[in-house]
């Protein structure tokens, strides 16, 4: 299956943006990646009851390897089931962009709110973090950068970046970090740390 055919397919459901992703191209409804187009592969974005369905599809679950390890992520294979022209494949499309909209569209109203969806963050230092005890937004803004800075080096020890402590007081203070390096009054609170 070529990018060509799989996009041609896509616009069936309306207007959509695409971008670069792991390898690939992401497909996005108005901001919400649902799909994804990798090595020949198609990839639909699981979630809520999705998940079932697509396991009892035998659709599996994308896995990205990564220098360290291997991240399995919640987009499920479904090029065998564009192949048959599977009927329940466009049932199954416009669920998943329906839900990857809506769980956007809360994020953004700050409920079900990812520390990764935070500035600066990224998936590593949430899976960090949560190795650290820290499980959600709220425990992470409560605690605040210095204490959560204090546990991720009490788990991975104390050659931590210090770049990261930087990093978690712009999560916090909605900022990029090297914004909050400029100012002065978060400089000295930092670099006496």
């Amino acid at each position: 299956m070529t990018d060509q055919v799989f996009l041609d397919y896509v616009s069936n459901f309306g207007k959509f943006q695409q971008r670069a992703m792991f390898g690939g191209t992401g497909i996005f409804k108005q901001g919400a990646m649902f799909c994804q187009f990798i090595s020949g592969r198609f990839y639909l974005r699981g979630g809520g009851k999705l998940d079932a369905r697509l396991n009892a599809l035998n659709c599996v679950k994308y896995r990205q390897v990564k220098r360290q390890c291997t991240a399995t992520v919640n987009y499920y294979d479904v090029t065998a089931l564009f192949i048959k022209g599977s009927e329940e494949l466009n049932s199954l499309m416009r669920k998943s962009i329906a839900l990857a909209v809506e769980q956007k569209n809360g994020r953004q109203l700050g409920t079900d709110l990812r520390i990764r969806d935070l500035p600066n963050m990224q998936l590593t230092i949430e899976r960090m973090l949560r190795k650290s005890g820290i499980e959600d937004v709220d425990t992470f803004k409560d605690l605040g950068a210095h204490e959560v800075f204090e546990m991720v080096k009490g788990t991975y020890g104390n050659n931590v970046d210090p770049k990261l402590l930087w990093k978690l007081a712009g999560a916090i203070e909605g900022v990029h970090w090297k914004v909050l390096k400029e100012n002065k009054t978060f400089n000295q609170r930092v670099e006496h740390y």
